[in-house]
């Protein structure tokens, strides 16, 4: 790559050109970018688009670009991520927050009132995104959210802290292993759910795989889940799952095999099937669109 610009406007120009082809939202990425090494919003460009870069801002900004050219997200690059209106902190040993998964978010505040004092359990919780985003929601709720990777958890329990939240509980280990005895009324997982052959791995590889991958079919952690959930979940409880958008009736299927009824899909705002929801003990499944 050839040196930076001098100008903002200039700049971004040269870096949506070196990203074209490498990301879908070239400019998009480029704005987040040099924001974040300017420390100021991305509306300030457009101001200050004819500003001169210093040549520290120049170098680090050149950096930036060319680590997004070898397909680093830029939440990686940045070290933060936005989801359900939090920043939230990432690293590579959690994935990015995706904006699919407020949906699952959305499906667990409906069945939590405002002034529930229910349990919830979050498997696999990564940075923390989903039980962080349920736990400002509901104050008066208690979290556990289990993850098997250490580090992980300590950008978790980062995270929770930043938004001063006290009411999660963050343990390692896989699963329920972790929470074995205790009660849930929610249960809620984005588990790893993509085939092992998928060729969609080649372009998430700076995510850790571990989090993604989930054998032949992608159901390795689902069923793992719907197996060992029914052992904490509480009377008339709910437990919550992301999934592929091709997935909707394999993942309906294990669930039932496991003794889970009223079993629904919800779409995402793409309108794919993206989180079923299941009990113990109602009607068959359900298509929700």
């Amino acid at each position: 790559m050839t040196q930076t610009p001098s100008t903002i406007e200039n700049a971004l120009a040269y870096a949506t050109t070196q990203l074209a082809g490498v990301s879908e939202s070239p400019r998009l990425d480029a704005e987040a970018l040099i924001a974040w090494i300017l420390d100021v919003p991305r509306s300030y460009l457009i101001a200050h688009r004819d500003d001169e870069l210093t040549s520290e801002s120049r170098l680090s900004f050149s950096d930036a670009i060319a680590r997004r050219h070898q397909g680093e997200p830029v939440a990686y690059i940045t070290g933060t991520k936005e989801f359900w209106s939090l920043a939230l902190a990432v690293s590579h040993d959690t994935l990015v927050p995706r904006p699919e998964t407020e949906l699952l978010v959305e499906q667990a505040l409906s069945l939590i009132p405002k002034d529930s004092a229910c349990r919830v359990l979050d498997l696999g919780t990564g940075s923390g995104a989903i039980a962080i985003a349920i736990a400002s929601e509901r104050k008066q709720c208690e979290l556990v959210a289990t993850d098997s990777n250490e580090n992980a958890l300590a950008v978790a329990g980062q995270n929770a802290k930043r938004h001063s939240l006290d009411n999660i509980r963050f343990v390692r280990g896989d699963w329920t292993e972790p929470v074995a005895g205790e009660s849930f009324d929610i249960v809620v997982s984005n588990p790893p759910y993509v085939r092992d052959t998928d060729s969609a791995l080649d372009k998430l590889a700076a995510e850790p795989r571990s989090a993604l991958a989930a054998g032949p079919d992608g159901l390795d952690a689902i069923r793992a889940i719907a197996r060992e959930a029914k052992t904490v979940i509480a009377r008339n409880g709910s437990l919550l799952l992301e999934h592929g958008a091709d997935q909707q009736d394999a993942v309906a299927l294990v669930l039932k095999d496991n003794g889970w009824t009223d079993i629904r899909c919800f779409k995402d705002l793409a309108g794919h099937p993206r989180v079923t929801t299941a009990k113990m003990g109602s009607p068959p499944f359900q298509d929700q669109t």
